[in-house]
């Protein structure tokens, strides 16, 4: 079996249907809680790139942080393709360094919960307030796993580009709530026009947050985030959450103080 982050076309698929929904919020977001003109942005965990390519191709200076080379070559063909450009760096989401403050930065779809202890998620949130000039924002979004949650999960999703058919199946095959990690195993089968099928599995953990816990954490870097916004995975800047215990896929939109 093939890793799923080693094949980054058919995690792009999976995913791709959210970009517009995600690109329309980000640039609303920036208009209504943004000081200033916004220009520089930082995707950390950036993956196959499908925000960074959009966001280039709005006019905006990209950069792309991941730990996976071949999610980065990837994203560097696409870009390529396209004839844009953007900073790609294949490097740690909590130790990131660079010359220049970023206006913006933005991390979704879970992409923080594979940061699996506290420590990583605080330096985290810590080394990109470090990145971001006082004003600028950072859009942070995760599932939050509400205390009835069933752990025994199966989600099922089929997406068809090119010619080639994604069945993918992610299933949680353990879940501890005291040790605060669920382990996803994702299935991936790709039926391709020439009627080869590749098969890939990936397991990985991810960090445990109920709507209590990620609170908990966001208190802790208050001294450099405020709450600007809290939104859902339905991306309507005009539909404001509480931060209640009905709150699952949460995206938060933190201001640099």
């Amino acid at each position: 079996m093939a890793s799923w982050y080693d094949h980054p076309q058919y995690f792009d698929m999976v995913f791709r249907d959210e970009t517009a929904a995600e690109v329309r919020f980000f640039e609303q977001a920036f208009s209504r809680f943004g000081e200033g003109e916004i220009c520089r942005l930082l995707e950390p965990g950036c993956g196959s790139g499908r925000l960074v390519a959009e966001m280039a191709a709005k006019g905006y200076d990209l950069t792309g942080v991941d730990l996976s080379q071949p999610m980065l070559d990837y994203l560097e063909r696409r870009l390529r393709r396209r004839g844009l450009s953007a900073e790609l760096r294949c490097e740690d989401m909590t130790t990131m360094q660079f010359d220049e403050a970023f206006d913006a930065a933005f991390c979704t779809f879970n992409t923080f919960r594979h940061l699996t202890d506290e420590q990583a998620a605080l330096r985290h949130l810590r080394n990109v307030a470090s990145l971001l000039r006082p004003g600028g924002l950072y859009i942070l979004g995760l599932h939050l796993i509400p205390l009835d949650a069933d752990p025994e999960c199966t989600e099922r999703w089929k997406a068809k580009h090119g010619g080639t058919t994604v069945h993918v199946t992610l299933k949680v095959i353990d879940f501890d709530r005291k040790k605060r990690r669920e382990m996803l195993r994702v299935s991936v089968k790709a039926e391709k026009k020439s009627g080869n099928v590749e098969r890939i599995r990936s397991e990985f953990p991810l960090r445990i947050y109920t709507p209590a816990q990620a609170k908990k954490l966001l208190t802790k870097v208050r001294d450099v985030f405020e709450i600007a916004g809290i939104y859902d995975f339905d991306y309507d800047i005009d539909e404001e959450r509480e931060f209640d215990n009905d709150l699952t896929d949460a995206l938060f939109v933190l201001k640099r103080l």
